[in-house]
């Protein structure tokens, strides 16, 4: 815990806070107010920049504390509180006191990077991973306007990473996964935003990097997890930093000699058309998607690509995928988070199913496969429910196909 400000005494730096806000002339609005804020923090002095960082590195050092996932500051929405997500739930922390608008957009610039300030007056927003670094403790974070106002949310990166053996995947996952037994294909890691997707992807790295000796190239937005080479060679490209884009960090690294290329997520069609492309060049790779199931995978990325190219994204998705993992973060009966997933293997049914537009059908095929290592989420959930960890109505309420696990609940 840093030493000179703490939770408990925050009323220095809280001073210089106030009176950089008070010099912000209250008839400036939207980007010249921010653009102003800016100019006035290149003003301050060392000792003060160095008291508004540490105020704001004690709210991030509280999440530890509480074992909080997410942070929340600024804008309206907040109502001049500080917000934490604890085990699913957002409340504000009334420990900290209020904050006024301006002041806490002083706040969020603050931490920021010249070249970040200039990103975000030009794009309104800003993608960018911070590190507390006397605690080695590092953040995702996004900021951006809400009625020409800064939000902030971060998200807190524990050093700590789960090795692949707790998650539950059945032995012919854990081989698909690994490099020693399939050298090429994409594997995907998906869910809703705070599925977790990040931390098992972080396992499953860590697992290569500890039996492999390769060459392992990851491509983020920001870059979170920073894995310390073991057997393998690790590159940490982060997009806006260390490269322009996902693509570009894509289509570069064929150029690297990598074994394995992790690509943070598939979020336009430019990325996703590289990432096949790499796939289909012989590469392992993994990646993330924004989607609830296995099937809705297969359709999102076809779905994101231009119709006249579909056919061909089909018949090259049906090639180089592997895997899909989609899970999700169920609340448990202690009132923590419990692992639910739904795992496909492309199966030459599958991969058929996929080639002729039948993805429908792929659903009762991960039904009838579980000898083969896959497993729906309903089925997931019942295992979990009869394991005695999550309710009976949890196992409803987060379930993809709300009638099948109706349907399995009824048999047991």
């Amino acid at each position: 815990m840093l030493n000179i400000v703490n939770h408990k005494n925050i009323s220095f730096p809280r001073k210089i806070l106030k009176n950089i806000a008070e010099q912000v002339p209250e008839n400036l609005i939207g980007l010249d107010r921010q653009v102003f804020i800016g100019n006035s923090l290149k003003k301050i002095t060392p000792e003060e920049r160095m008291f508004l960082k540490r105020l704001f590195d004690t709210f991030l050092l509280f999440m530890k504390e509480k074992e909080a996932s997410d942070i929340d500051i600024g804008g309206r929405g907040c109502n001049g509180k500080v917000w934490y997500r604890i085990y699913g739930e957002k409340k504000p922390e009334m420990e900290f006191g209020e904050f006024t608008l301006t002041e806490t957009d002083v706040l969020c610039q603050s931490i920021l990077t010249e070249k970040q300030r200039d990103y975000l007056y030009s794009n309104r927003n800003l993608d960018f991973s911070y590190q507390i670094l006397e605690d080695a403790e590092r953040f995702r974070a996004d900021l951006y306007f809400d009625l020409d106002h800064l939000c902030l949310n971060m998200r807190y990166i524990s050093n700590k990473i789960r090795p692949i053996k707790e998650l539950g995947f059945h032995p012919n996952v854990l081989k698909v996964m690994s490099l020693n037994y399939v050298k090429q294909g994409l594997i995907l890691v998906t869910g809703i935003t705070g599925s977790g997707k990040s931390s098992t992807l972080d396992s499953i790295i860590s697992a290569n990097n500890h039996t492999v000796n390769a060459h392992i190239t990851i491509i983020g937005s920001p870059i979170e997890t920073v894995h310390k080479p073991f057997k393998s060679i690790i590159r940490h490209r982060e997009v806006g930093r260390d490269v322009l884009s996902f693509k570009e960090g894509v289509i570069q690294s064929l150029r690297q000699d990598p074994d394995i290329i992790v690509v943070g997520e598939m979020r336009d069609p430019e990325t996703i058309m590289a990432v096949l492309e790499i796939t289909d060049s012989g590469h392992k790779v993994f990646s993330t998607l924004h989607t609830a199931s296995a099937v809705e995978s297969i359709d999102r990325i076809i779905g994101e690509c231009p119709p006249i190219e579909q056919e061909r994204v089909r018949n090259r998705l049906a090639d180089v995928l592997t895997c899909v993992v989609s899970q999700k973060l169920v609340p448990d009966l202690s009132g923590k988070r419990v692992l639910a997933k739904e795992i496909l293997l492309t199966t030459p049914s599958v991969k058929a199913a996929i080639k002729n537009n039948n993805t429908g059908e792929i659903y009762q095929m991960i039904n009838e496969s579980g000898r083969l290592g896959m497993i729906t989420m309903e089925q997931d959930l019942l295992r979990l429910y009869k394991e005695r960890k999550i309710s009976k109505e949890n196992a409803v309420n987060y379930a993809n196909n709300k009638n099948r696990i109706l349907e399995l609940l009824r048999g047991i």
